[in-house]
């Protein structure tokens, strides 16, 4: 739950969920809510694969999912997970030996898809291998590959298909007595996502992965991913996310903790309070800002920095954040340190005294942490 008595109209009370581990990240319950990627390379690269793994990590992925399609995938998921420094899912589609073979090579989780990975047979030769291997799994429902009699039933994909879809498979995994398993609901429908979701929280007590499938490229997907996202995190639905970007993985990373601060679910790094910018700024805010958010980039401790290019909202957006620099002077702008105002900086240095602040405040944050421990 995330709680502020001094602004109530913040809090949002997250879904009772009960808790699972992949690998070392717990999921939901009490967690905070992971945030997860999937590499783009080619698999059986082991090389390429674990260099985006490490990338991601250090963009703050917590779990990172690696598509399995064929064995020369499997046999280089053992090097891949011996190298990530985050848990490894291994993703399965049709082929149930590969996820036996992937959770012999030390997958965290295994990705299945009600829809194509078999029969209940099937389904229980990998559930045998997720426990002798203390792997968890997750349901992979997907809109676009559906179950034939459900959408003989239903007609067409919809969220009571979706969730009646996942339900069968979590029989079939209790029926084998698992219950490491977390489900997804995924459409690239904005509407038919939030649906399903919606439902599946009211059917089930398992922690729920939440995602918009193939959202489309960075633009876009990270609108409908925020909108679909955004609105089910905020009524307290989700205990791990990822964000679907047709992008470099550290994007969907990126933006996957943008959503989660906007919600004050996650704090992570410097978070950059700035304005469009208008014929008032006194600096170039547009350049100021990418130069910061590429030199801060490497900043975890969660703090505020606002950029504000003239004193119409700088001030007051000051007051709000730890460190803030507002233009308005000529060729100069006012350095505020924790809502107040410290001292004036020529525009020409600005960049370079904002991130030696930010980071004598994250050292400073970080060693009072260190003394209270």
């Amino acid at each position: 739950m995330s709680m502020n008595h001094v602004r109530p109209w913040r809090n949002i009370s997250r879904r009772n969920s009960r808790q699972i581990m992949v690998g070392n990240v717990p999921v939901g319950g009490d967690a905070p809510i992971s945030v997860q990627t999937m590499t783009n390379t080619d698999t059986s690269d082991a090389k390429a694969t674990i260099e985006q793994v490490q990338r991601a990590a250090v963009a703050g992925a917590d779990i990172v999912r690696v598509s399995t399609p064929d064995e020369a995938s499997t046999r280089a998921l053992r090097e891949i997970v011996a190298e990530s420094p985050v848990p490894i899912v291994a993703d399965i589609h049709f082929h149930y030996k590969r996820a036996i073979e992937a959770a012999e090579a030390g997958a965290a989780c295994l990705r299945i898809n009600p829809g194509n990975i078999g029969d209940a047979k099937r389904v229980s030769e990998v559930v045998r291998a997720a426990k002798d291997h203390g792997c968890s799994i997750r349901i992979g429902v997907n809109a676009g590959s559906l179950e034939r009699h459900l959408l003989e039933k239903y007609g067409e994909p919809c969220p009571e298909a979706m969730v009646e879809s996942a339900l069968e498979h979590v029989k079939l995994l209790q029926d084998n007595d698992f219950h490491e398993f977390k489900i997804s609901a995924k459409a690239s429908d904005v509407f038919l996502a939030a649906a399903a979701y919606q439902a599946l929280a009211e059917a089930t007590d398992a922690p729920i992965h939440l995602g918009i499938t193939e959202a489309g490229g960075f633009v876009s997907g990270t609108v409908k991913s925020a909108i679909g996202l955004g609105n089910l995190l905020w009524s307290g639905i989700g205990d791990t996310i990822r964000v679907s970007l047709s992008a470099d993985p550290v994007e969907e990373v990126k933006v996957g903790y943008e959503i989660l601060k906007s919600l004050g679910l996650r704090h992570r790094g410097v978070t950059i309070i700035s304005c469009p910018s208008c014929a008032r700024q006194g600096f170039d805010v547009i350049k100021t800002v990418s130069a910061l958010e590429e030199r801060l980039a490497h900043v975890t401790t969660s703090m505020s920095l606002s950029i504000i290019g003239c004193v119409v909202n700088g001030p007051g957006e000051a007051l709000m954040t730890d460190i803030g620099f507002t233009g308005g002077g000529k060729d100069a702008g006012m350095v505020y340190l924790a809502g107040k105002q410290s001292h004036k900086m020529s525009n020409e240095r600005m960049i370079d005294h904002i991130v030696e602040l930010v980071e004598a405040k994250a050292a400073e944050i970080e060693a009072a942490k260190d003394a209270a421990e």
